[in-house]
């Protein structure tokens, strides 16, 4: 999955026709050095975004779905105890906590309107407002400045849709869903990147 990563960030990085090396950025078109202030947070967001769902659909199609259809190891919702694969979600939210621990200040995490979990609901009115935004037009991304203490935080949420028939069935049926009429590629919910502001 690191190669991907990288991979990513560097065809991310290219798109926009800079490479920055110590503040200074090469134009690939002109071959002139200029002085970068930073790439905006709406950026950043993007980019970490598209990782974010490339690292979880190559999971899912080639992972979760291949070993279920060999028959070799499923994905359940208590994979650790029963030993299975982590479901896609799962695999997202450990993934983002990992991140967390990191100290950068970057956080992601999956919510919903309709959570399975009461955890994974909205943490504040910004991310009630996003999810009811992402849900009403899932390709645009709700975002804006957030505080808190005295930190500024862009915050960017994403619609998370499902797009496996694993994800449907499972939050179709699961004893703790307060909705069950999903259908594929319904909006169950959003990724919600969190980057901090410098001063």
């Amino acid at each position: 999955m690191t190669s991907l990563r990288t991979r990513m960030m560097w065809m991310s990085i290219l798109c926009c026709g800079l490479i920055t090396t110590n503040g200074i950025a090469i134009s690939s078109d002109t071959k002139k050095e200029t002085v970068v202030r930073g790439i905006a947070p709406e950026k950043v967001a993007d980019f970490v975004h598209s990782i974010i769902e490339a690292d979880r659909t190559v999971y899912t199609s080639h992972v979760v779905n291949r070993m279920h259809d060999k028959g070799i190891v499923s994905a359940n919702e208590h994979w650790e105890q029963q030993n299975a694969l982590p479901l896609p979600a799962q695999f997202l939210q450990r993934a983002g906590r990992l991140v967390a621990k990191k100290g950068s200040g970057v956080r992601y995490r999956l919510i919903s309107l309709w959570p399975i979990y009461r955890r994974n609901g909205p943490a504040t009115d910004f991310e009630r407002q996003g999810l009811e935004a992402v849900t009403k037009n899932p390709g645009t991304p709700y975002r804006g400045i957030v505080k808190s203490g005295k930190k500024q935080y862009f915050q960017s949420i994403y619609a998370d849709k499902a797009v496996a028939k694993a994800c449907v069935d499972c939050h179709n049926s699961h004893p703790l869903s307060p909705k069950r009429d999903f259908t594929l590629n319904s909006v169950l919910g959003g990724i919600v990147i969190t980057i901090p502001i410098e001063p």
